[in-house]
C-alpha cells in the first residue's frame, strides 16, 4: 500500500517532470544570484571604506605636509612652495585616478557565476536538440 502519489505517465506526466525541472533551476538560479549579491554588497562595503581611510589619512598629510613646507619657506619662495605643491598633488591625483581604474578593471564582473550557469544550461539545452 502506497500513500504517494500515483505515478503519471503520458504527456501530462512529461509536462509534470518539466515543470519540476524548471523550477529546480530557476531555484538554483535565485539562490546563486543571492549568494552573488551578498558577495558584491561586502565586497562594495570593503571598497567604500579603504577609499574613506585613504582619502582622510591622504588629505591630512597632504595638508600638515603643505603648511609646513609653506611656512618654512614663507620668507624666501612661498610661491615657488605652492606651486610645486599643487604640482606634485595633481601628479599624485593622476595616478591614483589611473591606479583605482586598474583596479576596478581588475576585478570579476557582478553576477559572473550565475551568467556562466545560465550560458551552461543554454548550451545544455541546445545540445538535447
Amino acid at each position: 500500500m502506497d500513500a504517494g502519489p500515483p505515478p503519471s505517465s503520458g504527456l501530462l506526466g512529461s509536462f509534470r517532470k518539466l515543470g519540476e525541472g524548471l523550477l529546480a533551476s530557476l531555484e538554483d538560479r535565485i539562490s546563486l544570484v543571492s549568494l552573488e549579491l551578498k558577495e558584491e554588497k561586502l565586497r562594495l562595503i570593503r571598497t567604500l571604506f579603504w577609499i574613506g581611510a585613504i582619502l582622510f589619512s591622504g588629505v591630512m598629510a597632504a595638508t600638515f605636509a603643505s603648511l609646513t613646507v609653506v611656512y618654512l619657506l614663507w620668507e624666501t619662495s612661498r610661491l615657488m612652495a605652492l606651486g610645486g605643491l599643487a604640482l606634485l598633488y595633481s601628479a599624485t591625483f593622476a595616478c591614483l585616478i589611473a591606479a583605482f581604474r586598474r583596479y576596478l578593471e581588475s576585478q570579476p564582473k557582478p553576477l559572473a557565476a550565475t551568467l556562466e550557469e545560465i550560458g551552461e544550461d543554454r548550451e545544455c539545452i541546445r545540445a538535447r536538440n
